[in-house]
């Protein structure tokens, strides 16, 4: 075990991938002399040469394309997209190519690709670097998407994401690339896609959260614990599949529910994790389900902590749902 923060594990990840299997390869723009506008891929050129990690031109569906290509003639490339918001030039490669290989090919071939991209708010991004694009990828069938909120996962789950044979979207919170340090082991693991953590036990309320997010439900937690309100935390870490039977299991405990998440609140995942959860377990609910998101306008600079659902909106959500 040692101290790594989420760029350090995300990084040995990757290195590690690289020396295990020679099919794994990088691309994405400024990944290799620069190692990427966060770091996360610094050193892996000079490991490995310029045939596995290949700087790209400022073309996202050109990168994802090729990536695809890789893919389905046998590598297991990692592109990356260096803000979740530029991904929408590649949005027709994603969607209807890599998520449909499977199932246009009756099973004859698979796209075992991987996606990573940094996401969300919290840096002053603005409105072109602060998006949470989740939702469209979790509505396009043949995709899979994860979303870490801590070191320790994000080394396991993207091992497992690179090993997977589908196509896997690989969201990075940017606000704890470097805010949140933990041991993390210095070998190889893998973190199964598709299995939730309860990152903190409670009896009265179920809070379901991931990303950046997850530090603002354990403070809301923690305030609203003085009130004598016990909240268990979940993060699903995989977005989709999502792992239903934790959360239900747990909403069966307390009786409510509070969703909170980064994106706009109309069609985000939040209102798909109510819908499951109330096919569920609607008898088991105290309360109305909840959610405390970002609003339906685009990004704001100036007012980011109004936007964002920081523990200061989501403390109302819980007294008034404890309450109910």
């Amino acid at each position: 075990m040692t101290q790594k923060n989420m760029v350090k594990a995300l990084n040995e990840a990757l290195y590690q991938e690289m020396a295990r299997d020679d099919r794994v390869v990088i691309l994405g723009e400024d990944v290799g002399k620069i190692g990427g506008v966060f770091r996360v891929t610094e050193g892996l050129l000079e490991a490995y040469g310029e045939a596995r990690v290949i700087d790209t031109p400022l073309d996202e569906g050109g990168i994802v394309g090729v990536a695809i290509g890789m893919a389905v003639y046998g590598l297991r490339p990692v592109a990356e997209i260096q803000f979740a918001d530029f991904i929408y030039p590649a949005f027709d490669q994603i969607v209807n190519e890599a998520a449909k290989y499977r199932y246009r090919s009756g099973g004859e071939y698979t796209c075992p690709l991987v996606i990573r991209a940094p996401v969300g708010g919290g840096i002053k991004g603005g409105l072109y670097h602060s998006q949470s694009p989740e939702a469209y990828f979790v509505h396009t069938p043949g995709l899979k998407v994860v979303c870490p909120s801590n070191p320790y996962d994000a080394k396991g789950l993207l091992i497992a994401a690179i090993r997977d044979d589908d196509p896997v979207i690989f969201f990075e919170p940017k606000r704890v690339y470097r805010a949140v340090k933990m041991d993390v082991p210095d070998e190889p693991y893998e973190i199964p896609l598709g299995k939730a953590r309860i990152v903190r036990e409670g009896e009265h309320i179920t809070i379901v959260t991931w990303g950046a997010m997850v530090y603002e439900a354990i403070a809301a937690a923690e305030e609203v614990s003085r009130e004598g309100i016990s909240v268990e935390i979940i993060d699903p870490r995989t977005l989709w599949p999502i792992d239903i039977e934790t959360i239900v299991r747990s909403v069966q405990k307390t009786g409510r529910i509070v969703v909170v998440h980064e994106a706009p609140r109309t069609c985000g995942l939040g209102a798909e994790i109510l819908q499951l959860v109330t096919e569920r377990a609607f008898l088991h609910l105290q309360a109305p389900p909840v959610r405390v998101t970002g609003w339906d306008t685009p990004f704001p600079y100036t007012l980011e902590n109004e936007n964002l659902p920081l523990a200061h909106r989501i403390v109302p959500a819980l007294i008034a749902t404890a309450k109910y």
